[in-house]
């Protein structure tokens, strides 16, 4: 639907994505609905929790990126849906769905949403949030070790093993679909204000 925008934030572990998100979404609150591709990692109940651990989540065959296309599909179209949520903790797709509303907005997130031409056909905006590995790491085991219960020694394990090189694969070269480029995620002003304005005259326009 023409009165819908869909901004798509990509961007490597860490970059800075979810505060881009999150102070975007604080200035325009009843207006925006989030999409993220982690809730969309497929279900494993064939696997007990160690080979689970195990397996690569940064390579985009750990993902159902076509049924978040087909949900994105209905939301454009203004139509709610049922969404898978994942658990971190247990690596694994839990039994709970999160009802989703369609509204004048909608940002989609991850870290390989833009690898997929389906999935990236349907933005309007594409944001890839660029920042600097050390700091990305950096980021990632403060969240992993505080948020989701891992020890250092395993993010730092599938930092080398499977995320680094899944970026230098998938992720760094997504970055040529991107409308926009961000330094520095959510700190970046300018950039947060850039995108801003362009939302608030979509929904001017749209008489919201």
């Amino acid at each position: 639907m023409e009165d819908i925008l869909v901004i798509g934030i990509a961007g490597g572990t860490g970059s800075g994505k979810t505060t881009l998100m999150k102070n975007i979404i604080a200035n325009f609150t009843d207006s925006i609905t989030v999409l993220s591709h982690d809730n969309y990692y497929k279900r494993h109940d064939d696997l007990p929790f160690e080979e689970r651990c195990k397996l690569n989540y940064d390579e985009p065959a750990a993902l159902e990126t076509d049924l978040m296309a087909h949900h994105l599909d209905l939301l454009r179209n203004g139509q709610a849906i049922d969404c898978p949520v994942y658990d971190f903790t247990l690596h694994n797709r839990s039994d709970e769905t999160i009802h989703i509303e369609p509204k004048k907005v909608i940002i989609v997130e991850g870290i390989l949403i833009f690898e997929n031409k389906e999935l990236r056909d349907l933005m309007d905006i594409k944001i890839f949030v660029d920042t600097d590995a050390d700091i990305r790491l950096c980021r990632r085991v403060k969240r992993d070790v505080n948020k989701r219960g891992r020890s250092l020694e395993s993010v730092l394990e599938q930092y080398q093993q499977t995320v680094k090189p899944m970026h230098e694969k998938y992720v760094e070269p997504s970055k040529k679909f991107a409308n926009i480029i961000v330094p520095e995620g959510g700190k970046n002003q300018i950039a947060l204000d850039m995108i801003m304005r362009q939302i608030q005259h979509h929904l001017k326009e749209h008489h919201v």
